[in-house]
């Protein structure tokens, strides 16, 4: 008796089971900047293909040949439509803006919002925070048709940039409403040697995650270090 019962249980998912991820295209919108191109970068380096965006297709075309490994450019328009996830690492000056702009483009898209509202003055960096929550729920917001996740806000573009670093020793904290976008997206930082994607919760978490990067570079400043972060005990 007890036996058919247990039978008729749902199998439990193992959290570590991910999905193979590698045909995927990846667009990093804002990937002439130094975290954009990082990723662009270790993405790259792991199999990936890569397109980067900026609003002037130059700018891109001249980023991408620098990096190589097969990277492109172009203007964040096309970025955006030629890619199956995007990767939003603008400035948090411009991230309402962009994301407005390129709305049809990123229908139906997974969207990787990355970006950290900060502010600084004499006593350093602190946290803003969004009418919306974080930066993550204002894309949300703004990209109703968009598969909208968080995730990447901790990592040092110095690190990520660095070709003598083979491995970028950290846990990446992802955020998201669907399960199944949230695994793609582990599956995406699993890819570069060292990083570990970690399901930290929905949306409505993201500002607590985007503001710990203020904490990060006081750290970082006051031990001449690239901070990033371990889960433990998972």
């Amino acid at each position: 008796m007890t036996s058919s019962v247990d039978a008729t249980k749902p199998s439990v998912k193992d959290p570590w089971d991910l999905p193979d991820v590698s045909g995927l295209v990846v667009g990093v919108l804002g990937g002439t900047g130094d975290q954009g191109r990082g990723l662009a970068y270790r993405l790259a380096k792991a199999g990936q293909r890569v397109i980067i965006g900026s609003r002037a297709a130059e700018r891109a075309e001249a980023a991408a040949a620098e990096l190589g490994l097969g990277i492109e450019g172009a203007d964040n328009a096309a970025c955006a439509r030629r890619s199956d996830v995007v990767i939003v690492a603008v400035p948090w000056d411009g991230h309402g803006k962009t994301l407005e702009a390129l709305r049809e483009e990123l229908a139906g898209k997974l969207v990787i919002d990355c970006v950290n509202p900060l502010g600084f003055d004499k006593q350093g960096a602190y946290a803003l925070k969004p009418e919306e929550g974080s930066a993550a729920q204002q894309a949300a917001a703004l990209l109703p048709e968009s598969r909208v996740t968080a995730a990447f806000h901790h990592l040092s573009a110095v690190l990520l940039s660095d070709p003598e670093i083979e491995e970028i020793d950290t846990d990446v904290m992802v955020l998201g409403e669907n399960r199944a976008d949230t695994d793609i997206v582990q599956a995406l930082a699993a890819r570069i040697p060292g990083m570990r994607g970690v399901f930290a919760g929905r949306l409505r978490n993201a500002h607590q995650v985007e503001s710990l990067v203020a904490n990060l570079i006081s750290a970082n400043r006051r031990y001449k270090a690239h901070a990033g972060l371990r889960v433990t005990d998972i």
